[in-house]
């Protein structure tokens, strides 16, 4: 079967696709329980700044690594070892998965405000809904990854059209009194520091998809449209969070915006144009939240599928369909969310747990890519080519290094210890994989050292649940 391509467009729509999701529509009422504007404009600049030198880095990788595929994973094994290889692509799919499981819990949330029986989304119907759902996405991506990435793009196009439409009647809105007042924070009594780190994470969450180029490059037509799918992605989606989280500022108090139910996007438009507001909103969610999980399921499979067949997860991940999908890898990735959505009947605040545990792993492959364009700038790999190039590779993925380090501080401990009572037993993939190769599971003593420490936070992650240490 003649392998199918991508134009740049198409890896375009990826990236929006990955990026305009459930976090976008939840943005006024998370910077508002944070922060007033001067706040979330510091936030932006210091989150747009790093996303932006972490975007470099992947098209510079992309332009010159083109061999290595499924960017996100292949460069952590590339730079460091199969260890931490495994631990890249486990930890960026774990991540993907779990924010696949914030979408359902946002679509179910948005539909409980007109239907009851869906209550704040962890209702049993609210739960075989999104059931549901998982397998409806399932079956449809097995019909084949063109097919999908083809109405992931039509789909791109109709959620940008409700929040542009929302932007528009924010600035027609727009009351510069209001918007001063709230100018500091209004009514809070945080310094603007703490305000500005309790809003990192989310800025992590509303920017991962970026790399969505990037995971599909062996499908591109052209490898330079992968770095420059993603940089045109990031600018467009950037433009949109940023009005979209500060315009409310200027059409209603901190504090109200702070109060409204999720996604707060649509009870601020309410608050400006009436009731259609909200379920135009609302039908504009449920568009984009759906089309995002196409994506990311899309995605999902796809990292699976190039760990095992470069033997870092065992082989049948690498098992393809006729229709060239990664087949074992969509079942497990399915199965997975589908769990996870069960476990959120008897959570009190999936949304926001979601978001952040999908943020801190998905940081933990960021920090390798970033590491990985810092190396071969030092070293001088493939600068052969455009050597004047290097000074400035240099210092974009030294930034980027220094900018998910302190995303890793900002969004605290317990989210990374968390983490690790997932990274633990998902070890086992790893050592099935390495039994099926007959090499011994571990190699370098850094190798031992770092499953040593994943096993103690989990220890202690596991320990601190059962005793309420560590509140979800």
């Amino acid at each position: 079967m003649a392998e199918q391509k991508m134009s740049r467009m198409g890896l375009t729509a990826m990236v929006v696709g990955g990026m305009v999701g459930a976090g976008i529509f939840s943005l006024p009422r998370t910077f508002a329980n944070a922060t007033g504007p001067l706040g979330a404009l510091i936030a932006w600049v210091i989150a747009g700044t790093g996303m932006y030198m972490l975007a470099r880095v992947f098209q510079a990788l992309a332009e010159r690594k083109p061999e290595i595929d499924a960017g996100v994973y292949a460069y952590a094994r590339e730079g460091f070892g199969d260890y931490p290889g495994f631990l890249s692509a486990f930890g960026y799919w774990i991540g993907s998965c779990i924010g696949n499981v914030s979408y359902w819990v946002l679509i179910k949330s948005t539909l409980g405000a007109f239907f009851p029986i869906f209550g704040d989304g962890n209702t049993a119907v609210a739960i075989a809904v999104a059931s549901m759902g998982i397998w409806a996405f399932h079956f449809l991506i097995l019909r084949g990854v063109q097919q999908a990435a083809f109405i992931n793009s039509i789909v791109t196009v109709a959620k940008v059209i409700p929040i542009g439409i929302f932007i528009v009647i924010m600035f027609f809105s727009f009351k510069m009194d209001l918007f001063s007042f709230n100018l500091y924070g209004g009514d809070l009594t945080t310094g603007l520091f703490d305000q500005v780190k309790a809003t990192m994470l989310v800025t992590v969450f509303v920017f991962i998809g970026i790399e969505g180029a990037s995971v599909y490059s062996r499908f591109a037509k052209d490898r330079a449209d992968v770095g420059k799918a993603t940089i045109l992605g990031f600018i467009s989606v950037t433009c949109l969070m940023v009005l979209v989280s500060l315009l409310p500022y200027a059409v209603m108090q901190r504090a109200e915006i702070a109060g409204m139910r999720q996604p707060s996007m649509a009870g601020v438009l309410e608050s400006v144009v009436g009731p259609w507001g909200a379920i135009f909103v609302s039908v504009g969610l449920l568009v984009s939240v759906l089309g995002a999980y196409l994506a990311w399921a899309l995605i999902c499979a796809e990292v699976m599928f190039a760990a095992g067949k470069s033997k870092d997860m065992p082989k049948a991940f690498a098992k393809v369909n006729a229709n060239n999908v990664p087949v074992t890898a969509l079942w497990v990735t399915s199965g997975v969310i589908q769990l996870i959505v069960i476990t959120t009947y008897w959570s009190r605040d999936a949304f926001s747990l979601m978001l952040n545990l999908t943020s801190a792993t998905t940081l933990i492959p960021y920090l390798f890519v970033a590491a990985y364009g810092l190396m071969i700038a030092k070293r001088g790999e493939t600068y052969q080519v455009r050597p004047e190039e290097r000074q400035r590779d240099l210092i974009l993925s030294t930034l980027a290094v220094l900018y998910t380090l302190f995303m890793i501080y900002a969004g605290g401990l317990k989210f990374i210890v968390l983490s690790a009572v997932l990274f633990a037993p998902g070890t086992v993939l790893y050592f099935i994989a390495r039994r099926e190769q007959g090499k011994p599971v571990f190699v370098k003593t850094s190798d031992w050292v770092t499953f040593g420490v994943i096993v103690a936070a989990a220890i202690y992650g596991v320990y601190g649940l059962a005793t309420g240490a560590v509140a979800i």
